[in-house]
């Protein structure tokens, strides 16, 4: 059996301004360095035998900090690629999402934010990342799991949400209303070609 943690970067300090971030590359605020450091001492005697994250600051920060806690691992390989970034939110990356919402309404802003298929202006949808992503969870993360190792993938909020629809079999209604938190481990395990999330006792 092998095991795969889908982690969410810690806290970002846009995130920390209400900002719309995508792929700007900002850093880890204090709270997301704490979030991070948390994530890494739940994860401390798990052997992670790979890891896989973005092309972005946060992300591997993240990862980074979980591993300088790691007590199990030793020096595993870090894949670095852009196909885990965040979905790119385009005319809107950097904006105050309550300002946005005062210029464009509410309504139209939550279309951009939480609706499967409609992309924000010169942005992508959730579709549009699921369609980078997930061919990077079958041709990269999943061989991975198959050969019996256990993976870290750190990424972001809509990367990951791409993950979790496809491995839980999720419509893309249901993935909507999936909340992927900062700094928050999602365990899953992988045995006789299937993977099933880890439910804590």
């Amino acid at each position: 059996m092998a095991l795969m943690v889908l982690l969410r970067h810690g806290q970002s300090v846009w995130n920390a301004e209400n900002r719309f971030t995508g792929w700007v590359d900002v850093d880890l605020s204090p709270k997301g360095i704490i979030e991070a450091e948390a994530a890494g001492d739940a994860l401390a005697d798990i052997c992670f035998n790979v890891v896989h994250t973005s092309a972005l600051m946060r992300a591997q920060r993240t990862a980074a900090i979980v591993m300088e806690r790691n007590r199990a691992s030793n020096d595993p390989p870090v894949h670095r690629d852009k196909r885990l970034n965040e979905r790119h939110y385009g005319a809107l990356q950097g904006l105050n999402k309550d300002e946005t919402r005062e210029k464009h309404g509410a309504d139209q802003v939550h279309i951009w934010r939480r609706s499967f298929d409609v992309p924000p202006p010169e942005g992508e949808s959730l579709q549009m990342c699921a369609e980078r992503t997930l061919p990077y969870l079958h041709k990269a993360i999943i061989p991975d799991l198959e050969s019996g190792s256990t993976v870290l993938v750190a990424a972001h909020g809509n990367s990951l949400r791409s993950i979790v629809m496809s491995i839980e079999g999720l419509t893309p209604e249901e993935i909507l209303s999936v909340e992927i938190p900062t700094g928050s481990p999602i365990l899953y395990k992988y045995e006789d070609g299937l993977i099933s999330r880890v439910v804590e006792q």
